[in-house]
């Protein structure tokens, strides 16, 4: 069977950038940087990002690129069959997080229904609060935008690679680009901004602990799609000829920039209208409505925004469904439209508890979390990090010389390599381990 390939070095570019941005970008990053105080978290999530994050991304294209496979095979096809079970994880890592994932998806998919309706653009934060809390806890509502996000992320899938995944993230993230820069401007523009761009961007060292070094470290792995197989799927994409050192860092470059301006554009904006910047999940889909409602046509900027929030979700989605479709194919030889069929309807399944746990599941706990905080936890803080331990110990010990020919540029490795080989080895898991164990 021909492997599918990217159509060109930027298509690949954007779409691990569109996997590593959506709503982990847009969505999480806001409120989980102002649950943990702002300027100090940001600071140590940088920390997290442009070290284990970005060799983390390296090591992941990398053993994609050269095995050519799913995670399963390639981490059999350079540790052995022992190895193969990390892959497994990863796999499913990926299937719980689009379980959940597509829940929020589909809030996207409602806001942008309600944005048709001018009396939804309000600056009382109590009607805005209340319809966000109404809908999610409503049994069924969010069921069917729920079910409509994961059809139109297989929709994607099924088109493959090139035509579906490429297509669709070259076309719309110049867009939420330049519409979170308008955004931003209108933010910053509104009495009591500057309260929150302090909170933001200047670090309070007395709030760090290791809760919060954790909470960063887990952000980061969520936020660049790392830990599951996603960049490894991706890389397993890519020809020989592309140079993946700097594909990861426009992928890192873009990413982290986006997470920045998101931060600019939601938390000055929440200092403006008095809300609680640790509010929650919902920040975004209750700040935003807000700013519009502050803005000549309004609702148009509302529709724009939520539609450009939910392409930001399908472009993640998307990735995390081709981790587990490629793996079906990879390992059984099935076709693609099959699997990511079956696939959606298992996830949707899941979904369903996830989506519940915010109505009438609301009670049933584990561990003191809801089913949808448990999911979240346990692959954001688990699972992906202890994916990053293991492909970087992949890298550092297993595939340590072919990586390097594979980086080494006219015959030689580049210059960084002789810090990403010990970091591989010992600093990055060390690290990682150290603030699971702190955690556990």
């Amino acid at each position: 069977m021909t492997r599918a390939a990217w159509g060109s070095r930027l298509g690949f570019i954007l779409a691990a950038a569109g996997s590593a941005i959506g709503l982990g970008a847009i969505w999480k990053f806001p409120y989980v940087t102002a649950q943990n105080g702002g300027g100090a978290f940001l600071l140590i999530f940088l920390v997290m990002v442009f070290t284990l994050g970005i060799s983390i991304m390296i090591a992941e294209m990398a053993v994609g690129q050269i095995s050519q496979q799913s995670p399963v095979g390639a981490y059999r096809y350079f540790g052995g069959r022992p190895w193969s079970i990390v892959g497994y994880i990863g796999v499913f890592c990926g299937f719980l997080i689009l379980s959940f994932y597509s829940v929020v998806g589909g809030w996207t998919v409602f806001y942008i229904v309600r944005s048709l309706d001018t009396a939804f653009l309000t600056a009382d934060a109590v009607v805005l609060k209340q319809i966000f809390d109404t809908f999610i806890a409503d049994p069924t509502e969010p069921l069917w935008y729920h079910a409509g996000f994961m059809a139109m992320t297989a929709g994607v899938v099924l088109a493959g690679v090139q035509k579906g995944i490429e297509r669709v993230s070259k076309s719309l993230m110049t867009m939420l680009f330049l519409l979170i820069l308008v955004l931003i401007a209108r933010s910053l523009t509104l009495p009591g901004a500057s309260e929150g761009v302090m909170y933001f961007l200047t670090p309070d060292f007395a709030k760090v602990d290791a809760r919060m070094v954790l909470e960063a470290m887990g952000l980061a792995f969520f936020s660049l799609s790392l830990g599951m197989g996603c960049m490894m799927t991706y890389g397993s994409y890519v020809s020989g000829e592309t140079n993946l050192a700097r594909s990861a860092a426009s992928v890192i470059g873009l990413t982290t920039g986006i997470c920045i301006l998101v931060g600019l554009m939601i938390l000055p904006a929440v200092f403006a209208f008095g809300l609680d910047p640790a509010e929650g999940a919902g920040l975004t889909f209750i700040i935003m409505p807000m700013v519009f409602s502050h803005l000549g046509g309004g609702q148009f900027f509302a529709l724009l925004f939520f539609f450009l929030l939910f392409v930001a979700a399908l472009t993640s989605s998307v990735s995390l469904m081709e981790v587990v479709t490629s793996f079906f194919i990879d390992e059984f030889s099935l076709p693609r439209i099959p699997v990511a069929i079956v696939m959606a309807v298992l996830m949707f399944i899941l979904g369903i508890a996830a989506s519940l746990s915010f109505g009438p599941w609301k009670g049933y706990t584990l561990f003191g979390m809801t089913i949808f905080k448990l999911l979240d936890y346990v692959t954001s803080h688990l699972m992906m990090p202890f994916g990053g331990i293991m492909v970087t110990l992949l890298v550092g010990w297993k595939a340590c010389q072919q990586v390097a020919r594979r980086l080494s540029v006219d015959g030689r490795p580049p210059r960084w390599w002789p810090l990403m080989k010990p970091f591989c080895r010992y600093v990055a898991p060390l690290l990682i381990l150290l603030v699971l164990f702190q955690n556990l």
